[in-house]
């Protein structure tokens, strides 16, 4: 069983329709995939949450497991505090990725950024990432500022000695402006890591075959498509499927 971990360069940033891409293209290609999110926030009891946007872009085509859920839009630790809940622990995530038996691939979707606590014991998803020996893939936006943020993500990732598999863009516009054309080729050189997909904005509302085809056209073939970086860098990104209405 392979494990990924997807964090982010901050809040709304497409981690949920990357993290659904990576699973609809591992599921087409006949892999059983499970997409587990530690901690939904901002949701209310019984209401649909990030998984339900995988389960519906991937034509519910793969299973889904959610460990907590806190009302309030914090970071989990807070809150889990302010609701009164108990908070997660590392290694009560690690235990139920590990129970996954029946999976070839299990992408586990973390809340905010890589350094965002869990609980007031000061973990986080790295410590996630370092229990379960998984590789971290970070969905970056293309604009103003997200080359420092890349960075710092990059910096603290290499410091706990643990495995960047790479960027995507997880929401770049129709018509990107100068720093989101330049960042392209700027995040590959802050991070030391290859860009591996660019996806439009607004691809959260497609249909799973019209999201299907954006995912295959927008992630590198380490991710299951068929995206190439030499050509995509110097082409602005036009793929946007009928039906699109905004981004997970």
């Amino acid at each position: 069983m392979r494990t990924m971990i997807v964090t982010g360069t901050g809040t709304g940033v497409g981690k949920t329709v990357v993290t659904a891409a990576v699973a609809a293209l591992a599921a087409a290609a006949g892999e059983r995939v499970v997409v587990v999110k530690p901690a939904q926030t901002g949701i209310e009891p019984g209401a649909p949450g990030d998984l339900a946007d995988v389960e519906r872009l991937t034509g519910g085509r793969v299973a889904t497991l959610e460990l907590a859920r806190y009302p309030e839009p914090l970071a989990p630790a807070t809150a889990a505090r302010r609701s009164g809940l108990p908070p997660l622990r590392v290694e009560e995530i690690e235990k139920s990725v590990r129970a996954i038996g029946d999976a070839d691939l299990v992408v586990v979707e973390g809340a905010g950024g890589l350094l965002v606590r869990i609980n007031d014991d000061g973990e986080t998803l790295a410590d996630v990432a370092t229990a379960l020996d998984a590789p971290v893939l970070v969905v970056a936006t293309a604009g103003l500022g997200v080359l420092n943020a890349a960075a710092l993500t990059a910096e603290a990732l290499a410091t706990r000695g643990i495995r960047l598999e790479g960027v995507v863009v997880g929401a770049y516009p129709a018509e990107p402006d100068l720093a989101e054309r330049t960042n392209l080729d700027d995040l590959p050189e802050v991070t030391g890591a290859p860009l591996l997909g660019v996806l439009p904005a607004d691809l959260g509302g497609a249909d799973p075959e019209d999201f299907e085809t954006a995912a295959r056209c927008g992630l590198h073939p380490v991710l299951g498509g068929r995206w190439d970086a030499t050509v995509a860098v110097r082409q602005t990104p036009t793929v946007r499927p009928p039906n699109s209405r905004s981004d997970a």
